[in-house]
């Protein structure tokens, strides 16, 4: 049976400081008044029933969550005790969803994603689990194509194409997968053609992804498989708050889609989504979700921003009765909000994880 999971456990610390520790960047209503999880949460709709989709999240983003989708059962929340990584979530996911369905099939997203236009999206998710549903050991990856030499993200070397009903020339054999490479690699992978970003998301059977769990990281694996014997039982959690914070921490890109991608019991593949997909998880790619003008500069927030000769620049402010007003700058990012305000050139975003881990705990 088909399920889908949303990962919604990042600090967002490139987002700082509009994303903060009680509101994390996937709850905070900044595109057109929604939060990035309230449209992720939307997308779902026509990909799975109700009843099957799941969150893995924080347990402390619980009561932020209900609050941000009311209709969302809590019983399909699934709370970490601490952030272990993305291999963690997705293991955890798997675990539970095998417990209760030995056959299930489930689609891993994440809550920091603007896909348009949903109907091909759709198909694209729809081919996927086809492609695992014909066979259980596919892995499988969706990759955008990719506009400039971005070392962030991951990438997908497309191989043979693979002949299933529908897919229109959009599946394919992954030959090579490569997690955020430097910058010259970047550069030849663009000029390639034949490379694509991974979007971050994956579809896979659970018994499957767990056994790759327990091939290449079995001090997860083994954690893993205490929390979901416990699961539904009076001891549950427990078992979870005493196992998952000593889980380690990895991303599942490096703990298994790129060992994966060399082994020959698995199948890596990837379906090209034709979508105009943007990661919103920094200033800059936030930037671009916004009206620029004629030189580039955008501003956002319920408080006035001004600008004069500026150009590339970009304001957020979300202090009501705080005005900024910014005179000759280029490349240039302003957030403010009541507990804090950021400054830096945009090339210098990638690096804002840095400063904020050097910011006290309380000011974070």
């Amino acid at each position: 049976m088909r399920y889908a999971m949303i990962m919604a456990g990042g600090a967002g610390t490139r987002l700082w400081p509009m994303s903060r520790g009680n509101l994390p960047k996937q709850l905070v209503p900044f595109i057109e008044g929604r939060s990035l999880l309230e449209i992720a949460a939307a997308r779902l709709e026509g990909i799975v029933p109700p009843d099957r989709r799941y969150i893995c999240t924080n347990e402390a983003h619980r009561g932020p969550i209900r609050e941000c989708l009311s209709g969302f059962p809590d019983a399909q929340m699934l709370g970490e005790p601490v952030g272990r990584d993305t291999v963690n979530a997705v293991g955890f996911t798997a675990a539970v969803l095998q417990k209760l369905d030995p056959e299930a099939i489930f689609a891993v997203f994440t809550a920091d994603h603007l896909i348009e236009p949903a109907s091909v999206f759709h198909s694209c998710v729809d081919l996927a689990y086809r492609l695992v549903e014909e066979d259980a050991q596919r892995l499988v990856t969706f990759s955008i194509k990719p506009t400039y030499p971005a070392t962030g993200f991951g990438y997908v070397h497309r191989g043979e194409s693979i002949d299933i009903e529908g897919s229109e020339g959009r599946a394919f054999e992954v030959t090579e997968y490569v997690e955020k490479p430097d910058l010259a690699t970047a550069e030849r992978y663009l000029a390639s053609g034949d490379y694509g970003w991974n979007a971050g998301m994956f579809v896979w059977k659970a018994s499957t992804v767990l056994d790759a769990i327990r091939r290449f990281k079995p001090e997860s694996y083994d954690g893993l498989m205490k929390i979901a014997a416990a699961w539904g039982e009076s001891d549950q959690q427990r078992v979870l708050e005493e196992v998952y914070p000593t889980l380690p921490k990895i991303s599942v890109d490096y703990a298994i889609m790129e060992p994966a991608g060399a082994d020959p019991n698995y199948d890596v593949c990837t379906v090209v989504a034709d979508v105009d997909w943007r990661d919103v998880g920094s200033w800059p790619s936030y930037g671009e979700t916004l009206e620029a003008d004629a030189s580039g500069n955008a501003t956002s927030g319920s408080a006035p921003s001004h600008m004069l000769d500026c150009a590339s620049t970009l304001i957020v402010n979300s202090e009501e009765g705080h005005t900024i007003a910014a005179l000759g700058c280029e490349d240039l990012i302003i957030v403010h909000t009541p507990q804090a305000t950021l400054v830096m050139p945009a090339n210098k975003a990638e690096r804002l994880k840095e400063l904020h881990a050097l910011i006290p705990e309380d000011q974070r």
